[in-house]
């Protein structure tokens, strides 16, 4: 893989169809960014405002990732990636395609945006592990890293053109042009996969059956159910933002869609700095930094609850945007680069179930929460329990020690899984930096 051991912060772009990957997501996210927005600004007009009504629908959403995105990942692992990302993409713009057309004819109603979104996650639940595992394959294990934090900074700018755009065309034209514009941005996705060549995304052969249990196995060692657990509590309470964020534009701010929108988009200008610093990793993150970035992210959050004025509140929300992403991030990365390429599917399904799968319940939470004493309280809320969740994994990491396969080290230069029993057992092929 030509240049995959040089310097700099966009060393994974040399791979051609990482590149191709990059452009479309580009387009496809920041549609996908607009559409959030625009079906918030929905929800909140058909209901007058209701925190519960936007926390169902974030819940409807998600809730499929709790059923289905484990079997998404053995797909992942078993079949050609690019075909399965091909087809939900496809499946997605048709989705999207049929609101806008509801939205437009002026026939919508909240129970159609309650269907589109459980659908929506059902495709999710496919697309998400077999998106994060393409990544891996595209580029290999040694700018595994790299190319994921630059996938975590095309998002974020997606999330800061998109909701800023959205909230003008909100504005200008209604909630259905955006709509359609999202379910047209898929197309640059299917286009970029289509052009394509080489063998990316297609499974190698592997003896044996590709079984969901041998990823909950490799799931267990303890360096990788610290980490697991903690994002499972920090994403229950903490990253709850589809949510609270136009909530807090709505009711604290007492803002219109323009606002919201530029308060979505300094949210995810943090996340972006954020992205882009951590391109500089190349190993696999230690089980400290993990945990002192959700302290972090908990002492800012509560912060962001204590705040009522509307210029130290987005100062706040850009911080806790980044310091969101940068736990995200390091989670994500000690998860991926503990187990051999040919789990990372099913594996990376149990982080993606674990991260997004918790959302309905916390959606719905917060959203109680919000209803009954304010939506100030679901961030103070949030984010102490996010701190006390980030002490818990230190004091659980110092007791456990670094023993073996803990990995609190950078491994081995290049981002590749940890040497033990466990891995290597794993492992016949030895080959551990092929994509």
């Amino acid at each position: 893989m030509s240049g995959a051991g040089g310097g700099g912060v966009f060393r994974a772009l040399r791979v051609r169809d990482f590149r191709l990957f990059v452009l479309g997501q580009i387009v496809s996210v920041a549609g996908t960014w607009m559409m959030v927005v625009a079906q918030d600004w929905l929800v909140l007009g058909l209901t007058g405002g209701s925190a519960t009504a936007l926390g169902t629908v974030t819940a409807l959403q998600f809730a499929p990732l709790l059923l289905f995105t484990l079997y998404g990942g053995r797909l992942a692992d078993r079949y050609d990636k690019r075909a399965l990302l091909t087809a939900a993409n496809v499946l997605s713009c048709a989705l999207a395609l049929v609101l806008a057309l509801l939205v437009l004819a002026g026939a919508v109603q909240l129970w159609h945006v309650y269907a589109f979104a459980c659908a929506l996650g059902m495709v999710n639940s496919v697309e998400v592990p077999a998106r994060m595992a393409f990544v891996g394959e595209l580029v290999g294990s040694e700018l595994l890293p790299n190319a994921s934090a630059l996938s975590a900074a095309y998002f974020n700018v997606a999330r800061v053109v998109g909701p800023a755009l959205s909230g003008l065309l909100i504005s200008a034209a209604g909630v259905g042009w955006v709509m359609l514009l999202n379910a047209a941005s898929y197309a640059a996705t299917v286009v970029a996969l289509r052009l394509m060549r080489g063998g990316a995304g297609r499974p190698r052969p592997r003896p044996g059956r590709v079984r969901v249990v041998d990823g909950l196995k490799a799931a267990g060692r303890f360096d990788l159910v610290v980490p697991l657990v903690l994002v499972a509590v920090v994403s229950l309470f903490g990253l709850n933002f589809q949510l609270t964020l136009p909530l807090l534009a709505a009711r604290v701010h007492h803002a219109g869609a323009g606002t919201f929108g530029v308060v979505t988009a300094v949210f995810a200008a943090g996340s972006l700095v954020a992205a882009l610093l951590t391109t500089v990793r190349r190993g696999r993150p230690s089980a400290r930094l993990v945990a002192g970035a959700a302290v972090a992210f908990g002492v800012l959050e509560a912060c962001v609850g204590l705040v009522a004025s509307y210029g130290p509140s987005l100062v706040l929300l850009f911080l806790t945007g980044g310091a969101s992403i940068f736990f995200v991030q390091a989670a994500n990365h000690r998860v991926q680069l503990g187990v051999p390429p040919e789990l990372r599917g099913r594996v990376l399904a149990l982080y993606t179930l674990i991260l997004q799968g918790s959302t309905p319940l916390g959606a719905l939470l917060v959203g109680v929460l919000a209803e009954r004493w304010g939506v100030r309280w679901g961030f103070l809320v949030g984010g102490l329990v996010s701190l006390a969740a980030g002490v818990a994994a230190l004091a659980v990491g110092r007791r456990g020690g670094d023993g073996p396969g803990d990995g609190d080290a950078e491994e081995d230069g290049h981002g590749t899984v940890p040497d033990g029993p466990v891995t290597r057992e794993r492992e016949p092929s030895g080959e551990r930096t092929r994509p």
